[in-house]
């Protein structure tokens, strides 16, 4: 039987070496003796070789124990772990809060999920409009479809978990065992040996992506429109998630949406709230005439069917609610004021139920009786 090699002499470094002299030599030298990458007779065995190194070498506790004992003080170790190969922890999960232990998540996983904000105007958001939009996300790296591996090779089981993406340790108190996720694969239970020289091994590359998003009529602020896998790509090859494109409506110059209502106030001078007139009044679709009856007070609405937001769901859509203020001038012409006061005056003769006015307070003295 050949005799085991030094395990520094097979990473090629000093015993003083770091952790990271440590990791890197072994990268260097798994790209190198890779099957896949090496044809020759011995790589397979120069790889298991350098992978066995590795293991001892880049853990602390084994590392210490070679060095104190040789290759027997590491082979020793995995007899403090009473629970190796078996599913005794589990079983003490499930006994003690009535569910199986979940270990560390490995495969495919779903991508995040994005958020955009598109600002439409208010009558995009009552007729809908169709928008080209410009995001930047992970994809998926086309040169090692997610695996994160330079194509040609495949990832290899980590040495520091042996593969099985946690880390087991006794605790001497109580006899306990903690279980935590391993640091260097990340609960992967394989590491790249050689990554991908496109996403340099992490499976994703970040990309912008343009696309047509239609919004549908009678949408309004915050409203979402849910865009399946259009997310970001998943790590180790996972599913996109979705896109959520968020709307905010710019705020109209005089429209005012309530529900799939529209308001609009209409002012009005004097004359036209005292006489009545015809108002030709905006609304989303053009305009609309509309017959304002004399003595109309502020206030005062009106309704205008069909004329507002469209349903969202379903057919139909709301009204426009024209509301009257009258507008009180503030500055008169020599003229208008000559008016006006010829107009009080006449109000002021005009009588009351056949009787001259007597006044505020003189009505108020004839209704209680005094």
């Amino acid at each position: 039987m050949t005799a085991k090699r030094d395990y520094y002499e097979v990473l090629g470094i000093q015993r003083n070496a770091s952790q990271d002299e440590v990791k890197k030599a072994f990268r260097r030298l798994a790209r190198q003796y890779h099957p896949d990458v090496n044809k020759a007779a011995d790589a397979e065995a120069r790889f298991k070789e350098i992978n066995e190194a590795y293991e001892v070498l880049s853990d602390p506790d084994k590392r210490g124990m070679y060095d104190r004992f040789g290759h027997a003080g590491p082979a020793a170790m995995p007899g403090f772990d009473p629970f190796a190969g078996s599913d005794a922890f589990g079983t003490i999960f499930e006994a003690f809060f009535g569910g199986a232990a979940r270990g560390p998540q490995r495969g495919p996983q779903r991508g995040a999920d994005l958020r955009y904000t598109m600002s439409i105007t208010f009558e995009e958001a009552i007729s809908g409009v169709e928008k080209t939009i410009e995001f930047r996300r992970l994809e998926t790296c086309q040169s090692c479809r997610g695996s994160g591996a330079e194509p040609g090779t495949d990832p290899v089981r980590c040495p520091k978990c042996g593969g099985l993406g946690e880390i087991r340790q006794r605790a001497p108190l109580f006899n306990m065992v903690t279980v935590t996720t391993c640091d260097q694969c990340r609960g992967e239970g394989t590491v790249i040996a050689i990554p991908c020289r496109e996403c340099r091994g992490e499976g994703r590359v970040r990309q912008t992506r343009k696309m047509s998003v239609r919004v549908p009529p009678g949408v309004d602020s915050s409203s979402q429109i849910r865009i399946s896998g259009e997310g970001e790509a998943g790590p180790r090859g996972g599913p996109y998630g979705n896109l959520y494109v968020v709307i905010d409506v710019q705020p109209h110059p005089f429209f005012i949406r309530e529900g799939n209502d529209i308001i609009l106030e209409l002012p009005l001078n004097v004359a036209q709230a005292a006489l009545g007139a015809d108002i030709e009044v905006p609304t989303v679709d053009g305009t609309e005439r509309l017959r304002i009856p004399p003595g109309v007070q502020t206030g005062v609405t009106f309704r205008l069917r069909g004329k507002g937001a469209p349903f969202l769901r379903g057919s139909g859509r709301g009204d426009q609610i024209v509301v009257v203020r009258v507008v009180v001038p503030t500055k008169l012409t020599d003229q208008q004021r000559k008016l006006f006061q010829e107009l009080e005056r006449s109000l002021e003769a005009e009588p009351i139920d056949g009787q001259r006015d007597e006044g505020f307070f003189g009505r108020i003295k004839s209704a209680l009786g005094l």
